[in-house]
């Protein structure tokens, strides 16, 4: 398995209306049009995806290492007061020749953050099944830069080991530098300087299959990943684009108090999300956190259960 080049990304094209013509002495200028706040191409994707020589992944598997337990209401904004469970996961895509990662757990400090006050699960033989696939791997990929996705690549005994093969965007090594979401996975200059650090505009194909597409607004560095395996069978991991499907399928932002997120840009991402799983019968949506639709993919056989 080939790994891309630091290519640079597509160029994202700006829009704007040309001055109305003078048809009468009282005619003004058309103002100008702004450009979408975010914007995608499934076609030009797939193009990419294609780029990258070598055989493509056969299978995903997904890892549960823990959870949290929320209200719904804080998931979909205006949805009912009802119990939800919040999976926390990362995802393992199984090449002939190698493992990719896609998120990087956390272990049982971190967790502790997000049960705010309160003990939630978390799975410790899962956990370490984590941590064996990372340093499996040839390439970690993050969809962000929040704990239960980037601390075990940061804080973690493996970090001089992990960090390596671990591909981090600009802007989430930034904001991993100076605004981490805990302190324990604040990098320095030291420890920044270990990791693949990559700048892209758009779309970046970094392996065969594999595309990463600029996707900011839950955090600056956010980013969705879309595999296509060699059967054809699309995934696109939206990171925390939503945080559960009927978020999407609503094209409902989140409502949770403690979240700080840029609706201007999430909300064409849920749109993109929404008509991509109506339209591409053999595309499918990842949410990180569903755990409604991680049993649902494991059913299906679309994700394996756990960690090879």
């Amino acid at each position: 398995m080939r790994l891309a080049g630091l290519a640079a990304g597509l160029c994202w094209a700006l829009l704007a209306a040309s001055p109305a013509p003078a048809a009468a002495a009282a005619a003004e200028a058309a103002a100008p049009v702004a450009p979408p706040a975010w914007s995608a191409d499934i076609a030009e994707i797939r193009r990419l995806a294609a780029l990258i020589p070598g055989a493509r992944a056969t299978r995903i598997n997904v890892e549960k290492f823990a959870e949290s337990h929320r209200s719904k209401k804080f998931s979909i904004k205006g949805a009912a007061d009802a119990p939800s469970i919040q999976a926390r996961t990362a995802y393992q895509v199984v090449y002939p020749d190698g493992r990719v990662m896609i998120d990087s757990g956390m272990n049982p400090q971190i967790h502790k953050f997000f049960g705010r006050g309160t003990e939630e699960p978390y799975f410790p033989d899962a956990a370490r099944r984590v941590d064996q696939a990372l340093l499996a791997a040839r390439l970690i990929l993050l969809t962000h830069e929040h704990g239960d996705h980037a601390g075990g690549v940061i804080d973690t005994p493996f970090a001089e080991r992990l960090a390596p093969k671990t591909m981090l965007t600009r802007g989430q090594l930034q904001t991993l530098m100076t605004s981490p979401q805990v302190p324990e996975i604040r990098l320095t200059g030291q420890s920044a300087s270990r990791f693949i650090v990559v700048d892209y505009d758009k779309y970046l194909p970094v392996a065969p299959g594999i595309v990463l597409i600029k996707s900011p607004g839950h955090t600056p560095g956010s980013q969705m990943v879309y595999v296509v395996l060699k059967s054809g069978a699309e995934y696109l991991f939206a990171g925390d684009a939503a945080w559960h499907m009927d978020g999407i399928r609503q094209q409902a932002p989140k409502d949770a108090p403690w979240l700080t997120e840029d609706n201007g840009t999430l909300m064409p991402q849920l749109a993109w999300l929404d008509s991509l799983q109506r339209s591409a019968a053999a595309l499918h949506v990842v949410v990180s956190h569903d755990e409604d639709q991680r049993l649902q993919y494991i059913a299906a056989r679309l994700l394996g259960r756990q960690f090879e």
